[in-house]
Formats: structure tokens, sequence, C-alpha cells
């Protein structure tokens, strides 16, 4: 259910910067491309990942285009040049493309106010509802939190759905005040500078940038992917081993995590970005317009594997390193992808690397070697090891934290009342609907033994169904999320003077206090 998706690591503390780059001799690039191959297939070799893309752009000429591996583990066919992936939040800056291209032609303005674009829609407090600008939800500066609206996609809301309930949700901060990382913020952004074309985004987007580019392999759609039979399946380890398990629907966030694309189709966004607006001599979008997504806003700290200084622009991770200021952007899902995009303006060079799999930091790795050979001349640290150990303990706390609390029920755990006390429908207005569902006899089943079986089922017609298991007394806990199942999470009834449960807490679901929904006659 708990589809994550993750740019860059967040850090803590920002302070510093980078030398200006120079640009760079095209032996210089031509002489570390041997290398960046030869580390690609070494990282496939070794099951860092089952398949990658890769795609380096210098001087406005696409250097190198290669695959690497199997687009799914276990079987033959290989990734290409034009293979399809999954781009996850790799998404961000694309969509910052396509706002850029409607500024261009002045369809819209950065400063656009969401309220004139789009009346409806509304945050939580009066006041960051008329003035949120389509620049505040692209550099994640609305006070939104950063997950507001994902567990609802999780659960099979669709994205209008998803973006009316965000006004329920109360801030992380105040309005303009701080960073939070949100993929439905950006969505709304996104769709609401798409109004005034009277389109859909996924329309806009094919409009503005695809088609202008000739990306013919690339979608803003879910469809469009997975009609593609060139495509990458999501990988995620079981027992060890990579394996395609699990599948991906991002249509919701859509502008922030949906679009699919090729190596080959990328090499030519990033030609256009480097270019600044410029592609083939002719200019598509205005200077400007493109150097606003460039421009550092929000302060994100220190990048916590190299320690350059992060900020974020407009849908752009802008930091400034040790080979000097880059844009980038990172995606995942912890179903089962991973994709990188880095350039380096002064230097013109990009590069961006697609992989199959999560968790893995052979996007990262690779990227940070090659740019090490271009600069430096030599790989200045085994960086694959370095950001797979950032990626492979994204999750641990929580999973710890969670399995010493439920774990294992305590040796004196109370029974469960009568299954009939918590059977029966609740529902909040941000949540929706909710059902515990029993079947089998009267008790409970405890861990391992007989009895009734309860389940959750929640989402639109109760779709995404969850076994419940006995903890302690009015306690249970359920897995929603396939890619981790040792992670157990809590549903705790509260008990009405009738001997009945009146309300039901989703621990997971009530990240922001929307997590308890009352029983409903």
């Amino acid at each position: 259910m708990r589809a994550t998706l993750l740019a860059l690591l967040p850090a803590a503390v920002l302070w510093g910067a980078g030398a200006r780059a120079e640009p760079v001799p095209a032996e210089r690039v031509t002489a570390a491309l041997p290398a960046l191959a030869e580390m690609a297939r070494k990282a496939v070799s070794d099951g860092g990942v089952p398949g990658l893309a890769i795609v380096v752009v210098h001087d406005d000429r696409v250097v190198f285009l290669e695959g690497f591996g199997l687009r799914e583990a276990g079987r033959q066919e290989r990734v290409d040049a034009d293979t399809v992936f999954q781009l996850a939040s790799m998404s961000k800056p694309i969509s910052s493309t396509v706002v850029a291209a409607l500024v261009s032609d002045k369809v819209v303005d950065w400063g656009s106010r969401v309220a004139e674009l789009d009346p409806t829609f509304q945050l939580h407090d009066a006041y960051p509802s008329q003035q949120v600008t389509v620049r505040d939800l692209f550099a994640h500066r609305s006070g939104l939190p950063g997950d507001a609206g994902n567990e609802l996609e999780g659960l099979g809301y669709d994205r209008a759905t998803i973006l009316d309930r965000l006004r329920l949700v109360p801030p992380s901060s105040s309005f303009r005040a701080g960073y939070s990382y949100s993929n439905f913020g950006l969505t709304a952004g996104a769709v609401a500078a798409a109004t005034p074309t009277g389109k859909p985004w996924e329309e806009v987007a094919q409009e503005k940038l695809y088609r202008r580019l000739g990306m013919a392999a690339t979608s803003s759609r879910y469809a469009d992917f997975i009609a593609k039979d060139d495509r990458a399946e999501l990988h995620v380890r079981v027992d060890g081993t990579w394996a395609a398990k699990l599948k991906r629907m991002p249509d919701a966030q859509a502008p922030a995590g949906g679009v699919s694309s090729s190596a080959r189709d990328l090499g030519q966004w990033m030609r256009l970005e480097l270019a600044q607006g410029l592609f083939g001599g002719q200019r598509l979008i205005a200077e400007d317009a493109l150097a606003a997504t460039h421009q550092p806003l929000m302060a994100r700290g220190r990048n916590p594997v190299t320690g350059a200084a992060s900020f974020y622009g407009l849908g752009w991770n802008v930091e400034f390193d040790r080979h000097g200021v880059s844009w980038g952007h990172a995606g995942a899902f912890s179903l089962g992808a991973r994709t990188l995009v880095t350039l380096y303006p002064d230097s013109n060079i990009g590069i961006v690397v697609l992989a199959n799999a999560f968790p893995t930091g052979v996007p990262e790795g690779l990227a940070s070697s090659f740019f090490d050979l271009v600069f430096e001349g030599k790989v200045t640290r085994d960086w694959i090891p370095a950001w797979d150990a950032a990626y492979a303990g994204l999750f641990g706390p929580a999973i710890e934290a969670a399995q010493k609390t439920y774990g294992a029920p305590p040796k004196d755990a109370a029974p469960a009342l009568p299954a009939s006390a918590y059977a029966g429908r609740y529902a909040n207005a941000y949540i929706g609907p909710a059902e515990i569902v029993a079947t089998g006899g009267g008790a409970v089943a405890s861990a391992g033994g007989g009895g009734a079986a309860l389940e959750l089922r929640l989402g639109p017609d109760g779709k995404a169904r969850f076994p419940l298991t006995h903890f302690a007394r009015d306690v249970f806990t359920y897995r929603p999320a396939p890619e981790m199942p040792e992670l157990p999470v809590g549903v705790s009834f509260a008990i009405g003077p009738d001997g009945r449960a009146a309300s039901v807490t989703i621990e997971d679901l009530d990240g922001f206090g929307l997590g308890t929904l009352e029983r409903v006659e």
C-alpha cells in the first residue's frame, strides 16, 4: 500500500559551497566513457541491480547511450537504449520543464496564484489557500506535510479526491517558512498550471515537451508504460535475490512520479536543459522561464553521502559540490525503481542513470564515479557501497521500531472481545470509509489459533483488503506494504459503553492525526 516515493535523502545542516566548474574538454569525457560502461556492467554482474540504462550528454551531443542487464530477472530480454523505465520522482524536474514551457508561452506564470487558476483547491488554512502559487508548490514550501496524500493514493483514491482532501491536513510549517517534500503538493501545482489550457496534465506534457523533443517513448500515463513491450519491470529483494513481484500505478501523482521514459528520450531532454531552452538551434522555452527552475530557493541541508550543500529549486535539487554547481533529482519507488539525473551546467555535461530495482544506490554510485573521472581524472571513492548503505538503511529504523513494538504479542496478552464487537463500518473525512469484516466463529483467532478472522477493508469500494492479526485485547496489526512484509502496523479499537468498538485508529494513516475513524451505522 505504501509505495513510498524518494528523492535525494534529506540532511540537517547547511553551510558552504563548491567551486565553479570549468568547461570540460571532449577528450576528458571520451576517456571516461569506457570506464563508465565497465562499472555499469560490473554493477549488474555483481547483483547490484537487474538492469540499467545510461545516457550522457556533453556539449549538446549524446556521447554515451547504452543498456545493461535484464528488463526482468529470470528472463532473457535485455535492457537497451529504448527500454522504458518508470522514473518515479525523477518525474518532478521533467514536469518542471513542462510548466516552464507554459510560462514561456504566457499561459501561466510561476507566480500565478493557484486560487485564481483553480478556485476549488484549498489548503488547511485560509491565507495559504488564497496566496499559494505554482512556484510555492514546486518548491515544496506551501506548508503541506510531505506525506500528505501518499496514503490515500496507496488506498486507491484518484487524483481529484486526493487533492480535494489536502484541505484537511494540518500544515507542518508556516506558509513559505519550511521545506517539506510533497508529491501531491507538486502535483497540485502542475495541474493548476495546466488548467488554462483546458487540457489534462498528461496531454499538456505530451504537447509542450515530449512531442517537441521527439520523445516518442515518454508518457505521463501508466497505460502507455504498461503497453510497451520493451519496458523494465520493478524489482525488490526476496530472500536476497531480485524478483519482479510488484506493480506501481502512479497516475494520481503523474507530475510528481508518473513519467515513464527511455534513456534515448531523456538525452534529448538533458540537451534542452543544458542549452537553457534551445534545442537543435531553435528556442523552445524562454531562457528566463527555464532558469527560474534552477534557482536555489529552499535549504535542504547537506547531501548525506557527498556532503554537498543542497537546496531545492522548482522540481530540481541544486547542489554546490566539489565539481561545482549541479542540478539533479533522484527517484525511487519502494516497490522497485531507482532513477537519477545530474547536470553540471557550467561544464555543459549531464548523466541519467535508470535502474529497475529498490533499494540500491547504483545510480548515484555510477554518476559520482563518472564525474570523478571527468573532473578529477580518477575515482576518488568507492561510491556505490556508500550510496547502497544510504538506501539500504532507509527503512531499517522504522522496521526495527515496529518489530520491537508489534513483533510478538505479550505473553500475558488479554484476549480479544468477540468478533462482533469490532465488525462494522467506520469512516472519517480524510481516510474515507473503512470496514471490519469478520468470518468464522464468534471468538477472534489468536496468533496461530482458530476462531474468527478479521479483515480490514479500505479505499474506494473497500478494494484495499488486509487481514488483521490479534496482538493484545483491542489492538491488532496488519502489514500494508508488500515490499516490506516484515513491517507490522498497529490497528487499535476504542470500545464504547455498549461493548462495541466506537472507533478505530490505524497507525500508519495517523501521521497527521487523521487516522481515527468513527463507527457509522
